[in-house]
């Protein structure tokens, strides 16, 4: 068993038969920019669990991550789960990381800084997740790209000022210019990914972190695994059912009140849930808040929901979901999730109102 670094206090989020939703965080770490590394040893805590194991992690994707058994295992088996869960996250972490740089790791930051310049040898696990990334591209017609870098570098820099301000509409006018998969070339003979044009770069703060988290889901259920939940940052994914079969029932947060009473809650089982909203990571200007999601057409935050959450099998697919149809109109979304198999969504319009996909009709709790 390996060791690990303990943390003195964490703030955790407890499951009393709830598990509580909050919007994922959908742009990039506030890392400075400057290479650096991160300590070898894991800071963990274990979380208060009544109804059984839990333990939290706060050094992947710049957010604090959960891991829960529910399953009666013992608690070896447990930490050896928990021990290769964070092995692979860590090892995502690592590569789609867009401020730091590793020893002996070329990830999204080492292909940005090449940008223009060369081809940069990659690992074929970082290859894969760009053709993937790709595909979801086409999928929701680029409203989920991780070829927007060059844009969220302008808004990053505008709202982490000492006074948050709007970027030049100029500026960002010239920098989505940068931002077709055309200039991303993959040479998965060769193992090389090159971004052909300087300025142009990834971002992958849309998708990075429910994919890791898919494969971490994948590995415990090719293990027989069952009854575990995983909170990374917000993302949710259910592995199987309760130990008696039943489902848990999930909180979606009221946007206008996050604080107060669900907006609306909901079974799931053996699924994914990820929600974007306005009302945890915003900024204002001029006393008006601004959303971070950033919808391509307009170059401007997303201003068609304040809360949107998707429920499917496959984490990264929510992940990239939930951007994607924070950035489409009702009508445009739902057709689009219509043409999608047993993914489900949930709409908390600016007024207050919720609608949500037919298939979610008999899990609606209240």
């Amino acid at each position: 068993m390996k060791l690990k670094k303990f943390m003195s206090s964490i703030a955790v989020l407890a499951l009393l038969g709830i598990l509580s939703i909050t919007s994922c965080t959908k742009a990039a770490s506030e890392k400075p920019s400057e290479a650096a590394s991160v300590s070898e040893e894991v800071q963990q805590a274990p979380v208060k669990n009544p109804q059984g194991k839990g333990r939290a992690y706060v050094d992947l994707f710049d957010t604090v991550s959960y891991i829960y058994s529910y399953s009666g295992d013992s608690e070896e088996a447990y930490l050896e789960n928990c021990d290769a869960v964070y092995d692979i996250l860590n090892e995502y972490h690592m590569l789609f990381d867009i401020y730091y740089e590793y020893s002996g790791v070329n990830n999204i930051r080492t292909i940005n800084l090449n940008a223009g310049i060369s081809p940069v040898k990659v690992d074929s696990k970082l290859i894969e997740f760009l053709k993937y990334a790709k595909a979801l591209c086409d999928l929701t017609n680029g409203e989920m790209n991780i070829m927007m870098g060059s844009v969220l570098s302008i808004w990053h820099e505008a709202r982490n000022a000492d006074k948050p301000t709007l970027p030049p509409m100029e500026d960002l006018v010239k920098a989505s210019a940068l931002t077709g998969f055309d200039y991303l070339v993959l040479d998965e003979e060769n193992g090389t990914v090159f971004i052909t044009e300087a300025g142009a770069s990834i971002d992958v703060g849309a998708l990075g972190k429910g994919y890791a988290t898919e494969v971490a889901a994948r590995y415990l259920e090719a293990k027989g695994i069952t009854s575990y939940v995983l909170n990374i940052g917000g993302n949710i994914r259910i592995i199987g059912t309760k130990v008696d079969g039943t489902s848990w029932n999930t909180g979606i947060r009221d946007p206008k009140n996050p604080d107060g009473p669900f907006a609306i809650r909901v079974a799931i089982s053996d699924v994914s849930c990820v929600t974007s909203g306005n009302y945890e990571r915003y900024f204002t200007v001029n006393g008006v808040r601004y959303a971070h999601i950033i919808d391509k057409d307009t170059l401007m935050p997303a201003t068609y929901f304040d809360s949107l959450t998707v429920i499917a099998r496959d984490s990264a697919l929510c992940d990239a979901l939930s951007t994607a149809l924070y950035c489409m109109s009702y009508e445009e979304g739902l057709a689009l999730v219509n043409c999608l198999e047993d993914v489900q969504c949930i709409w908390i319009f600016p007024n207050g109102e919720i609608r949500y996909t037919e298939g979610l009709k008999d899990r609606i709790i209240g």
